[in-house]
């Protein structure tokens, strides 16, 4: 059985490993200082141990987009996923500003009262200049921190302000197409074969939630997350960061400039992967993270 809150779309699931992690979201009520009513939020927990560990997804993407790193994670750790206020299948409240500083503070309210204690945090794509600003907003919440071919370096576009009506509406109603999931899917992995139908699924499900437009656009105007680069020498805490060779949507080169402005970084790079290695490259990934959990000693580079 799926969750009352999912998408019909969640029917026509067909792999096991997306079809489990469907099953297993749940939402809780987190109380915020943004508004006077908890906002709904959709999260899956799997694992036991000391070590916890946080996913946090890319741009309009959801937790589903871990379907395979999560379950193994889980085997030696608690491991945590969330969807980020205004993605996902998390409620988007009507008159809620959808900025990453209510993203911020959602998800600090959420780690507070569900896991209360430091983690790793491992952020993917966008989900990356999350984590990055999390880190650099609660340093104490955070023990380690993973980049998965991270967003963070790039100034906030100049095409936010072509978002007007009715363009905006175009465009997201472009986004919401799943043919033109597909094509995304397509520029994102390195290996074509991987973009099944499930994987396009679990890429567009959620735009079939309540007001993912209406969300989507804000957020969009806005501007979403600028560079981080000035601010990486003030962050301490050891990080990992691991990046498909073959990254069609961000290239390679944001890598370079991560190690080089993160003062305790390692990169690693992930071979025969595209801007996914969570997805395409998943045993790798977690041959690396498990290691990386492992020590908290200075940790050096390779090039």
């Amino acid at each position: 059985m799926y969750p009352s809150f999912l998408p019909p779309l969640v029917n026509q699931l067909t792999e096991l490993d997306a079809i489990r992690l469907a099953q297993q979201l749940q939402q809780v009520a987190i109380a915020t200082p943004l508004q006077t009513n908890p906002i709904l939020t959709n999260f899956v927990q799997q694992g036991s141990g000391d070590q916890d560990i946080l996913l946090i997804h890319g741009f309009d993407s959801s937790v589903l987009e871990y379907r395979y790193l999560l379950p193994k994670l889980a085997q030696q750790h608690p491991v945590w996923a969330v969807d980020l206020l205004s993605f996902g299948f998390t409620e988007r409240p009507e008159q809620l500003p959808f900025t990453p500083e209510t993203i911020k503070t959602h998800l600090c309210q959420f780690w507070q009262q569900q896991i209360n204690r430091p983690v790793v945090i491992v952020g993917a794509s966008m989900g990356g200049a999350v984590a990055l600003e999390f880190a650099l907003s609660y340093p104490d919440a955070v023990k380690q921190i993973v980049l998965l071919d991270s967003a963070g370096l790039a100034p906030k576009p100049l095409s936010r302000f072509a978002m007007v009506p009715p363009l905006d509406r175009w465009a997201t109603q472009f986004l919401g197409s799943m043919n033109i999931r597909r094509k995304i899917c397509q520029s994102a992995y390195f290996d074509k074969t991987k973009v099944t139908t499930d994987a396009v699924l679990c890429g567009a499900m959620h735009v079939q939630c309540d007001r993912w437009q209406e969300a989507l656009i804000q957020f969009t105007k806005g501007g979403g997350y600028g560079s981080f680069y000035p601010k990486l020498k003030q962050i301490q805490q050891p990080t990992l960061i691991l990046w498909g060779e073959q990254d069609r949507i961000l290239g390679t080169k944001a890598a370079h400039r991560f190690q080089q402005g993160l003062p305790n970084s390692t990169l690693h790079w992930i071979p025969n992967c595209g801007h996914l290695p969570h997805v395409e490259q998943t045993t790798l990934v977690v041959e690396h993270i498990l290691r990386f959990c492992q020590t908290l000693i200075p940790i050096t580079s390779n090039h």
